[in-house]
């Protein structure tokens, strides 16, 4: 059974740092592309950034200059880290394990930027 736990959200001021990870049990993780995405109240859910087999990174629209996605397959984890955030940012941020037809989704973490 493939399963996806995200953890590391928060409540966090703007300006501030968040460290995101998603733990994955039951599959081959290094072989498949690992994404966050996000979505916040009311709007469709997004992509943030992706990482692929190999450690290759994509970002979606306006996340490279403060978001970096990474993974350690040792730990079967991929990280999103975030900084200087801000009150757009926050939303429920998702984590997925992408490979040909395959798709699963974690439950999401929080993100709250707010002052």
């Amino acid at each position: 059974q493939v399963e996806l736990v995200e953890s590391g959200g928060n409540l966090v001021q703007p300006g501030g740092s968040l460290r995101l990870s998603c733990t994955t049990s039951g599959l081959l993780f290094f072989i498949y592309t690992m994404r966050w995405y996000r979505q916040a109240p009311g709007k469709q859910r997004e992509l943030v950034a992706w990482t692929s087999q190999g450690g290759g990174t994509y970002y979606g629209d306006f996340m490279r200059e403060r978001f970096t996605i990474s993974r350690d397959d040792a730990k079967n984890t991929v990280f999103l880290q975030m900084n200087n955030l801000k009150e757009e940012d926050t939303g429920t941020y998702y984590c997925n394990a992408h490979l040909g037809l395959e798709d699963f989704w974690g439950q999401g973490t929080q993100v709250s930027v707010s002052s």
